[in-house]
């Protein structure tokens, strides 16, 4: 949600900070802008839409200097607009700033400074910080972030420019991530290391309540309260060209082909000797004996991966499984003590509202297992424990190997649980864990080329419906509402998905002649159950495309074009599914003509609420 670069060195900054906010447009992009000082003078230069246009706008008159700081935005106070861009400038000129998040008491504050006389010219929030330096500004940048963290109340990532500061930026967070890479005569200020993975892998992540000033050859940090702390930076050893599309007409479909290595990273190498080994996550059978339910909390793919997790979690190791959308969770008062395992589930590790569940359920006593991409993020730290997906960068919008990679690590997890509970036999535990070693082949099988022309061909032939409906009964229901996300994410197609069960108890009103229903026809104790939803849809003249089982593909009787997965378990066939459906939506949205990577009014990763 936006993006922020900072650059100060021995080269021109603005070409510099252009290519970093290329790579953080996945993040926000209505709008972006940036800010170089050079002689004293801090020259703005701000376009609406896409990075492309601000590109365009510098071309040949980009502004002079070695220093300066960039934004992409997602609009959250202010409609999209060169005055809302950022960066912001304080009222004499001597600051700007780029902001992510959102200050609570702006208004408050925006108040005080109008009656001293400040005039705002945006419709933002952000605004109010640059005023706000200057006005709290005295002649020490670190004391006066110290009177300003103070007065901040909210979430917020900043990084300022400052005139009286010619070779240093500075930069705050609280509850947003703010990162500082360290580079050779030259340091970075970002909120997302893609931005400056080409040009260094040294990163150091700022806490809450931290400061950081950065110079070409040097940074140092300070506590809220001024005082210097010791940071080491971390190697991230990510190849640059993960963040680049490699060939690939998009993101998307790039990271729907990266997903065999990244199932194999996140589960194959968990699986040794036949055994499974979650890290340093450690449980004993009396501890989860002791557990009176599991709360799988996460917002949109993540929460749908939860789903797929508890319907394979309370299977085999009999334990009630509760899924909580993050953004209800903290508001419902959850019944939440020591005996509660709360999995928390986030690709980026920063999701807000995940992160908030995450505190309180710490705050009432549960422990906390994370599962999350990047490496040292706010979720990944604050949790009592975490198993990374090892996903690699994800660029795309609408997540894909985010997606299927947790799904797997839920697998990991609740297999594992089981065989310390003994709710799972021997023959099973060996039979579930030798085809969770093999799940990354079958990945690879189904983006075989016959899947892909079907996808392909089904797309062109449904990408005119205005509505489509998912159905499905069991694991399969619970992957048609990721199925569902993802086609409404990148097409703009109305799609819901629906246990086929409750079709007659309502929804089956909604189908008519050519209406289009995905039944996921992969679980073979259900098939007859589904072979007969299916028939209730075709006769009421609906078109059916079926994604089925090879044992299921005899469903073909009676629909109108189908999609084979591999063979696998039955309970793996989720992430099988889950890549058919990716493709199926991918090509749908290309046939429309829709920007895949950035679809409309929406941004990677939801950093505030």
């Amino acid at each position: 949600m936006c993006g922020i670069i900072g650059y100060v060195g021995k080269e021109q900054a603005s070409p510099i900070l252009i290519d970093g906010l290329k790579k953080l447009e996945y993040r926000g992009y209505d709008s972006s802008g940036i800010a170089v000082l050079d002689n004293g003078v801090i020259s703005t230069v701000k376009s609406v839409g896409k990075i492309a246009a601000l590109e365009a706008k510098t071309a040949g008159k980009a502004p002079s200097g070695t220093i300066g700081i960039g934004h992409t935005r997602w609009a959250t106070h202010g409609k999209p607009s060169e005055i809302n861009s950022h960066p912001h400038s304080s009222h004499d000129g001597r600051f700007a700033i780029v902001h992510n998040g959102i200050i609570e008491n702006y208004a408050e504050i925006k108040a005080e400074l109008t009656g001293l006389g400040y005039t705002f010219k945006s419709e933002t929030d952000s605004e109010t910080i640059a005023h706000l330096i200057q006005h709290l500004y005295c002649g020490d940048m670190v004391k006066t972030l110290t009177m300003l963290i103070k007065r901040l109340k909210g979430a917020y990532a900043v990084a300022i420019l400052g005139t009286d500061s010619p070779n240093t930026l500075y930069a705050i967070r609280k509850d947003n991530p703010l990162i500082v890479g360290i580079g050779n005569n030259e340091n970075f200020i970002t909120s997302d290391i893609t931005a400056a993975l080409s040009r260094t892998h040294d990163f150091v992540r700022l806490n809450d309540g931290e400061i950081a000033m950065v110079s070409a050859d040097e940074a140092k940090f300070f506590n809220s309260d001024g005082r210097p702390i010791k940071k080491t930076p971390a190697h991230y050893d990510i190849d640059a060209r993960a963040a680049e599309k490699d060939g690939y007409d998009h993101f998307m479909l790039k990271e729907i082909y990266e997903q065999p290595h990244a199932i194999d990273m996140a589960v194959r190498t968990r699986i040794k000797n036949k055994l499974v080994h979650l890290d340093n996550v450690k449980f004993d059978k009396a501890y989860l004996e002791g557990l009176t339910k599991i709360d799988i909390v996460g917002c949109g793919s993540a929460y749908h991966a939860g789903i797929v997790g508890k319907t394979f979690i309370e299977k085999l190791c009999r334990i009630p499984v509760d899924c909580i959308l993050a953004s209800e969770y903290i508001y419902s008062d959850p019944i939440v003590d020591e005996r509660t395992l709360t999995v928390v589930i986030s690709q980026s590790g920063e999701t807000a509202d995940t992160v908030a569940a995450l505190r309180l359920a710490k705050k009432l006593g549960s422990r906390t297992l994370a599962i999350v991409n990047v490496v040292n993020s706010t979720i990944a730290v604050d949790a009592d424990d975490v198993l990374y997906t090892y996903a690699g960068p994800e660029i795309a919008v609408a997540t894909t190997k985010g997606y299927t990679t947790q799904v797997g690590v839920l697998y990991l997890i609740g297999l594992e649980m089981a065989r310390i509970l003994g709710t799972v036999t021997e023959k099973r535990y060996a039979e579930i864990a030798g085809r969770l070693e093999q799940l990354h082949d079958k990945v690879a099988e189904t983006l075989n080329n016959t899947t892909v022309n079907l996808a392909k061909k089904y797309a062109d032939k449904y990408a005119d419906k205005h509505c489509i409906f998912f159905i499905g009964r069991g694991a399969d229901y619970a992957a048609s509402l990721e199925a569902a996300l993802k086609l409404k994410e990148i097409s703009y197609i109305h799609a819901e998905s629906y246990a086929a069960g409750e079709l007659k108890h309502g929804t089956i009103s909604l189908i008519e002649k050519s209406t289009l229903t995905i039944a996921l026809t992969t679980q073979s104790a259900l098939y007859h159950k589904m072979e007969s939803n299916i028939k209730a849809v075709k006769a009421r003249e609906g078109d059916v495309l079926a994604v089925a089982s090879r044992t299921n593909s005899k469903i073909n009787y009676c629909v109108d074009g189908m999609i084979t997965i591999p063979e696998c378990d039955d309970d793996l066939s989720p992430v099988l599914t889950a890549v058919v459906l990716q493709l199926f939506a991918y090509y749908v949205a290309k046939k429309r003509g829709c920007d895949i990577d950035k679809p409309r009014n929406l941004a990677k990763s939801v950093t505030v609420e």
